[in-house]
């Protein structure tokens, strides 16, 4: 039997955890002592525990208990805490602070304790419930028949909405049994029971503790490649699904923009982005663009498989704090029913300043910077969420965590960009230096790294490409050569280079322009298929061996270099996003024009 807010079914009889996060006061009133910002300080009451939920005076504002000591216990506020005052009254509800998961979720903006934004009105009042605009008709299709007895995580039925994702109602973790009674096919109104299955009623939503885990059977290493469609990662810096990643780079990077990318075009089956602690207008683009844009995958909106949490810059702080936490909760819940996942965190850095924040108003002993001691802790804990998992079920499923993180000034020897680099299997560090000379995305190519490239190279070599991981090492030596070679040519100038360097020089540029630059506005560019990613490769290849011919036979490597070299630098964009023959024909065009050189 599971225990409630614990598990995705409701014991009979069980009073709902959807009531806390409402506010409605279940336990006995305690007395507020202190109230310092989002820290409040309350009597201790019998049976609270850390991490429960707990409704702060008249508005009955949410917080949540992170520390309890000497018949004291400490509260972290979530919502504006002013004209609370000691001697207000507390009511501890003995539950952890969940969130409620479900078919809602899909197409969805929430805030940063999962509470729906739509219909919310122009300002977010403090305490006030928000129930949000009313829920398209979903259609339950059974699986099970009643008598049948089930292990967790199994299958009792479909839910099918207006979106390309089918929501399946699993038998809830810790739960087994023998199916009493199951709904039959048709519409099934917002929380209905569907199902009970050994003395749990099982509800089409469902609720969890966001800091707890979903359980897995176990597991699994065997790596499938998550395809972005943005050509500098899916050929240097490839991530697999269930891996984790962080994006650092100061202001005007690209950061938000080569997250969205990646939340448009990435071969997942649902997206979360959370905006922890962001400004508004890029919210407001994000949201206005997922809603517009159409699926490549389903031809229906893309929003319809995005579940977006919009936690601003001028949201209460402390929401920002828990709002990863429900990001990888959603993510999970998805993850559970054999789905592929991705988390988009943007960014973790306004994350950190929340626990610096909270950290100084409990007086902890400050680390560097004024961050907590236990921030290396805490980045670990988000980042160990991720996986490629057996569900419960049997099936297989991943949740793959993309952080962004803002260090000030783009340093990134700063606190939490050098823990996250800890934790993270891959590194795409942005360049200021590219960024400023308009080279997007600008993903140094120095500065990053990809610790799944080794195995995801080898998994591409046995399925179809062998080609693959040599193309990638030709590219990266490419590119370290021409960068050692242009320190000399600030100093010395091209003309003082040997022809063969010279070639070298050419060859960096042209990998540079005609393969990782990728304009975002562009519908031919914007993504690109890896056949097209191979074909550009290899032109660019062909162009260079070509080059280094002719100046071994004695071309002189200036008459090599004032060739028009056009057509393949411009077929990125002049040809579609699988167009690889598209892409032949132009280097065909630059291979005649440098037969014609002497």
């Amino acid at each position: 039997m599971g225990t409630v807010g614990a598990t995705s079914g409701t014991a009979v009889g069980a009073p709902s955890p959807e009531a806390a996060l409402r506010g409605e006061p279940p336990g006995n009133p305690c007395r507020i002592l202190r109230v310092a910002g989002p820290l409040v300080e309350m009597e201790y009451a019998d049976g609270t525990a850390m991490y429960d939920l707990v409704s702060l005076g008249e508005a009955g504002l949410p917080g949540e208990v992170v520390a309890i000591s000497s018949g004291t216990v400490t509260v972290q506020a979530y919502e504006y805490t002013g004209g609370l005052a000691p001697g207000d009254t507390a009511f501890p509800h003995g539950s952890p602070l969940s969130a409620r998961l479900g078919p809602q979720l899909l197409g969805g903006i929430f805030d940063g304790l999962l509470r729906p934004l739509s219909g919310a009105g122009e300002w977010l009042l403090p305490g006030a419930a928000r129930a949000g605009a009313g829920q398209p008709a979903w259609s339950f299709l059974p699986k099970a028949g009643a008598g049948t007895r089930l292990s967790e995580g199994e299958v009792l039925g479909e839910l099918r909405g207006p979106g390309p994702v089918r929501i399946q109602v699993l038998v809830p973790p810790g739960s087994c049994g023998v199916v009493e009674r199951i709904s039959a096919e048709g519409s099934v109104p917002q929380d209905a029971v569907v199902a009970v299955v050994g003395g749990t009623e099982v509800r089409t939503s469902t609720s969890w503790p966001v800091r707890r885990p979903r359980p897995v059977r176990e597991r699994v290493r065997d790596q499938e490649p998550l395809n972005t469609g943005q050509r500098v990662i899916d050929l240097l810096f490839p991530v697999a699904r269930g891996s984790t990643v962080a994006v650092p780079g100061g202001f005007g990077t690209g950061k938000t923009v080569l997250l969205q990318q990646i939340a448009k075009w990435c071969d997942a089956d649902v997206i979360v982005y959370v905006g922890c602690g962001e400004r508004g207008n890029e919210m407001a683009d994000v949201i206005a663009e997922l809603s517009a844009l159409e699926d490549p995958r389903t031809g229906g909106r893309l929003a319809d498989r995005t579940v977006t949490v919009a936690n601003t810059s001028n949201m209460p702080m402390m929401a920002r704090e828990a709002s990863i936490y429900t990001g990888a909760t959603v993510a999970e819940y998805f993850r559970d029913m054999g789905l592929d996942v991705v988390v988009i965190a943007d960014s973790t850095s306004r994350w950190a300043e929340a626990l610096r924040e909270f950290a100084s108003r409990t007086g902890a002993l400050p680390a560097e910077e004024g961050y907590p001691a236990d921030l290396a802790s805490a980045i670990a804990a988000f980042y160990e969420r991720a996986g490629a998992v057996t569900t419960l079920g049997g099936g297989r499923g991943s949740v793959t965590v993309i952080g962004a993180v803002s260090p000030p000034g783009g340093d990134l020897t700063e606190p939490v960009t050098a823990q996250t680099e800890r934790f993270v299997r891959c590194l795409w560090s942005l360049d200021r230096d590219l960024a400023y000379a308009r080279h997007y995305p600008a993903v140094s190519w120095s500065g990053s790294f990809s610790r799944d490239a080794v195995a995801l190279g080898a998994r591409q070599a046995a399925t179809g490409d062998p080609a693959w991981p040599a193309r990638r090492d030709r590219v990266a030596t490419l590119l370290a050569e021409a960068d050692r070679l242009s320190d000399l040519v600030d100093l010395i100038g091209i003309a003082a280079l040997p022809a063969q360097e010279r070639i070298s020089i050419l060859a960096g540029r042209l990998v540079r322009e005609a393969v990782l630059q990728q304009s975002a506005l562009s519908p031919l560019d914007a993504y690109c298929a890896a056949d097209k990613t191979a074909a550009l490769v290899d032109a660019v290849f062909a162009v260079v061996d070509h080059c280094r011919e002719l100046v071994d036979a004695g071309v002189p490597a200036g008459a090599v270099e004032e060739v028009d070299f056009g057509p393949v630098v411009r077929a990125r964009e002049e040809v579609g996003p699988d167009d690889a023959a598209g892409v032949a024909a132009r280097r065909d065009i630059v291979l005649a024009r440098l037969r014609e050189v002497r």
